[in-house]
């Protein structure tokens, strides 16, 4: 070793300090997730194609202007939007990392010194100089982290996307509810209407002592709480049109007036779904950007434990010719610099952003996971809704045959007709209308649900 000369031993301990950046396991920019060919709850009949456009389903014109009413004005999304033109604007710092640095400096100074009696002597100072830098990007580590930003902004874009998306389904929805607050209340006004109408039977045979004072009481108990009903149901109406002002960025003063009925959708879902549709969803995008990122920053810091090769040059001139080239001093240097030593804090980034690379990788994979769970238990639940609003028709086709023969029975007097029964025909046809508008609702919900946790329609996979 002592014969070697000066700049190879250099180069030898230099290159010796970089070793571990050799040792140090490569980063994963992407994972291989095993997908099923369709899913498991989609079942096998109708592969048919369907409209592109999940806001294209659904029947109802009002709808689509509210929810591109909500996609312009939501306060929300702006201000996401917002944000992502500033982080577009961070890239640019990563990208000239790997471009050379070049700064001017221009001076002048006036002196004077005072010498009592005697004249001063004034002096002045002129100075003019130019200074460039460049580091060589010898690994690529300038590279990686110019595109971990990038990735890290196309990232943040499809994070906006996914706020649109929700932004625009959460609309929908609180549309449907607005729709169904307005049905539960129209239900609660006619009820209550009924149930007077009842109390003026009951109360009229009750004066020609047919009936007990405890059934006008029954009577009366009905209509107090059909009363109490109806109050609250103009609540909640209010409060779902508020929801929905609140995200179309209008004043929240409930003056929003609904349709009449729900928007009508396709009855089936198209079986045989390609689980590759949730390749497009925008939050498992962003996932898989943010794989990549990782990686990146876990490959710069990989090779910033390898040396570093910098030129730098630059140019002054400090007299009064400050453009006269006779005057100009000028230099040109190369460094090559390399960590020896610094209590392990280099080796121990790097293994932290590779460590931070693997969190990502199951990160990435446990939201793609979550993403099957949301689109599988939506194609089951929309199967069981489905057969529930079956039986719930019949119900409420039943409870209604009921409560009209009861009315009709007590009306004619006939043997064995109570105010009790009537009371529990009305009760039971109530609680399955209700059931039946909550219901339908639910269906939609749930349909636009499915389009959320697919990331949009059925068949567009890009």
């Amino acid at each position: 070793m002592r014969n070697l000369p000066g700049p190879p031993l250099l180069l030898l301990t230099l290159l010796f300090g970089g070793c571990a950046a050799f040792t140090t396991p490569r980063p994963k920019t992407a994972v291989r997730i095993d997908l099923p060919a369709t899913w498991l709850e989609a079942g096998d009949a109708n592969h048919g194609r369907i409209s592109t456009g999940w806001l294209g389903e659904f029947n109802d014109a009002r709808m689509k202007q509210i929810v591109r009413e909500a996609v312009a004005r939501n306060n929300d999304l702006k201000a996401t939007a917002h944000r992502l033109r500033a982080l577009k604007e961070g890239t640019i710092g990563a990208r000239a990392a790997r471009l050379p640095s070049v700064g001017a400096n221009a001076g002048y100074s006036l002196s004077h010194a005072g010498l009592g009696p005697a004249d001063g002597v004034t002096t002045d100072s002129y100075s003019l100089s130019l200074n460039a830098s460049w580091e060589a990007d010898l690994w690529g580590r300038l590279r990686n982290l110019d595109e971990a930003s990038y990735a890290s902004y196309e990232s943040a874009v499809a994070d906006f996307r996914a706020a649109r998306l929700s932004l625009a389904i959460n609309t929908a929805k609180a549309w449907a509810n607005l729709i169904t607050a307005q049905q539960q209340l129209d239900l609660a006004t006619s009820t209550l209407e009924s149930y007077k109408d009842n109390l003026r039977i009951i109360d009229r045979r009750y004066r020609a002592n047919l009936l007990r004072s405890v059934d006008v009481q029954f009577g009366r108990n009905n209509v107090a709480s059909a009363e109490r009903d109806l109050r609250n149901r103009i609540l909640s109406r209010n409060e779902a049109a508020r929801s929905l002002e609140l995200l179309l960025g209008r004043y929240p003063s409930a003056s929003l007036q609904s349709s009449s009925n729900l928007p009508s959708m396709a009855e089936k879902i198209p079986a045989g779904l390609p689980s590759e549709l949730l390749a497009r969803r925008p939050d498992l995008v962003s996932a898989r950007l943010d794989l990549l990122a990782s990686a990146k920053r876990a490959d710069a810091a990989r090779t910033d434990l390898l040396p570093s090769l910098r030129l730098n040059g630059g140019a002054s001139n400090n007299s009064r010719h400050l453009l006269d080239p006779q005057y100009l001093t000028w230099s040109i240097a190369s460094s090559l610099a390399q960590t020896l030593y610094n209590g392990g804090a280099p080796s121990a980034e790097a293994r932290a952003a590779l460590d931070r690379n693997k969190a990502a990788i199951n990160d990435y994979v446990q939201a793609c996971l979550v993403a099957f769970r949301e689109v599988e238990s939506a194609l089951e639940t929309e199967r069981s809704l489905a057969e529930q609003e079956g039986f719930l028709r019949s119900e409420v086709e039943q409870a209604t045959l009921a409560e009209t023969q009861s009315e009709r029975d007590l009306a004619m007097g006939i043997e064995g007709s109570t105010v009790l029964e009537i009371l529990e025909a009305q009760r039971r046809a109530v609680n399955a209308r209700a059931a039946l508008i909550r219901l339908r609702n639910d269906r939609l919900q749930n349909r636009l649900d499915l389009h959320l946790a697919l990331g949009g329609d059925f068949e567009t996979v890009k």
